[in-house]
């Protein structure tokens, strides 16, 4: 037990941060040692838009993260149902969350 009790990190969060930022978009992109992930909410009609968050992180954490994403994504669907994806726009032009 003293052994889990040194590996416990504390963890504090602003309250800006906290707030958090909405995003619609994410644009993904790597290097050999790195993944970014750009966080973008487009404004329906708008012109422009914006970088609201930006991470960058390893090969190795991004690969943790897809399953610890989608072990919530499956927590989720059990408790409240499917998740049901929209339909992805036509032609080339791809905004929102696709693969």
């Amino acid at each position: 037990m003293e052994e889990m009790q040194k590996n416990e990190i504390q963890i504090e969060i602003d309250d800006a941060t906290a707030q958090g930022a909405y995003s619609n978009l994410a644009l993904i992109s790597h290097t050999e040692n790195e993944f970014i992930v750009d966080f973008i909410f487009i404004q329906p009609r708008a012109p422009k838009s914006k970088v609201r968050s930006r991470v960058i992180t390893s090969p190795g954490h991004v690969k943790r993260l897809i399953a610890a994403l989608q072990e919530n994504v499956t927590r989720y669907e059990a408790r409240f149902g499917e998740i049901k994806l929209a339909a992805a726009p036509e032609g080339d032009k791809k905004i929102g969350f696709y693969n």
